[in-house]
C-alpha cells in the first residue's frame, strides 16, 4: 500500500476530487494549510500600508492506494490539479506498512 501527500491550489480541490473519484479512489482526507515554496508568497498594500504575505494556502489532500493504481492516482492528481503557473504544488509517494479500521478491526487492504 502507498500513501499519496498532494499539497494543491484550493481552487483545484473539486477538480481533483473528482478525477480520483473517477478512476476508483473511495476516500482521502483534505487538510488547509498554508506554505510556500519557489513562490516565495507575495507583497499587497492594505490601507497604505505595505506587507508581505510569505505563507500561501494551499490544501493537502492525503490517500491511501494499492501499489496497482499508485502511478494512475498520482497521474491524475498532476493533470486534475496543474495550471502551469507556479504554485501548483507537489506530491508526495510513501510506504504503508499497515491499515487498521477502527470500527470493526479489518487490517491491510479490507480496512481500506
Amino acid at each position: 500500500m502507498k500513501k499519496i501527500e498532494a499539497i494543491i491550489k484550493p481552487f483545484k480541490l473539486e477538480e481533483v476530487k473528482n478525477a480520483l473519484t473517477k478512476i476508483g479512489v473511495q476516500g482521502m482526507t483534505v487538510t488547509e494549510v498554508k506554505g510556500f515554496g519557489r513562490q516565495k508568497g507575495h507583497t499587497e498594500v492594505y490601507r497604505g500600508a505595505e506587507y508581505k504575505i510569505d505563507f500561501l494556502p494551499k490544501v493537502k489532500i492525503e490517500l491511501i492506494t494499492s501499489e496497482e493504481i499508485v502511478n494512475q492516482a498520482t497521474e491524475t492528481i498532476e493533470r486534475a490539479a496543474k495550471t502551469g503557473k507556479i504554485g501548483d504544488g507537489k506530491i508526495f509517494i510513501s510506504q504503508v506498512e499497515e491499515v487498521i479500521r477502527i470500527r470493526t478491526g479489518e487490517r491491510g487492504r479490507d480496512a481500506m
